[in-house]
């Protein structure tokens, strides 16, 4: 006759509890064996950021077809300025930096560079049209005009490229011409390369001003004037 087997008595809770904590703790450790391998093989290695320093090394501060606005018979100093048409605080700058140019534009030279914020939806698409204005000599026109007209077409989700053609034709633009120049892959690409620069050169916002190479960290508008008559000397 087969004698029938007892079966195993059950599990204590406490042996059960204990079982299910090591086997926890041997999941865990295998996934974050997982997650370090993951993460060391997608770390960047030390020459991944070579790229980065040699775009700083080549990025300029003026470059031939920048923007100058000025042009004094005696050059004392340069002062760049990395600006967003649709950037608020470039709107409450622009009547400082006027009063500036008329006061130092005969001894400093004044030179403007574009730097649209990823933030504002049309800033892109304002530089393309006062980049295509300043392709048939209007450039400091198209660029006043946006000023005088953020507040009408800042901040909006739609493109404004309609209306920023409305403002070629006010100013007797070729419209054909400008059309053109604003779907130029050569216009965007100057454009591209200012925001590169900047980008090197250490721009994260809007305006940044360079005085002779040095970034300023401005906070008064009488300390600014002071720098640039300090400069202008």
């Amino acid at each position: 006759m087969t004698q029938t087997k007892n079966p195993p008595p059950p599990m204590d809770t406490a042996k059960k509890a204990r079982v299910f904590i090591w086997v926890l703790l041997a999941v865990l450790v295998a996934v974050g064996v997982v997650w370090y391998t993951v993460f060391t093989l997608n770390k960047p290695a030390p020459a991944a950021q070579a790229p980065a320093a040699a775009a700083a090394a080549e990025a300029q501060l003026v470059r031939e077809d920048s923007h100058r606005v000025t042009s004094p018979a005696t050059e004392k100093a340069q002062l760049v300025e990395f600006l967003d048409f649709e950037c608020e605080a470039c709107l409450a700058a622009q009547p400082v930096v006027e009063e500036l140019k008329k006061e130092f534009g005969d001894r400093i030279t004044f030179v403007n560079r574009y730097f649209p914020l990823p933030a504002h939806r049309n800033s892109a698409t304002a530089a393309l049209a006062v980049e295509a204005a300043a392709q048939q000599g209007k450039y400091e026109q198209m660029y006043a005009k946006m000023f005088e007209t953020q507040p009408q077409w800042g901040e909006k989700t739609e493109s404004q490229a309609p209306l920023f053609r409305t403002f070629a034709q006010e100013l007797g633009l070729d419209l054909t011409a400008y059309d053109a120049a604003v779907a130029d892959d050569k216009t965007k690409e100057r454009i591209k390369k200012d925001i590169a620069d900047g980008t090197a050169l250490g721009v994260k916002g809007t305006p940044t001003f360079f005085l002779n190479g040095e970034m300023l960290t401005l906070e008064t508008r009488e300390q600014f004037r002071q720098l640039l008559a300090d400069a202008a000397k």
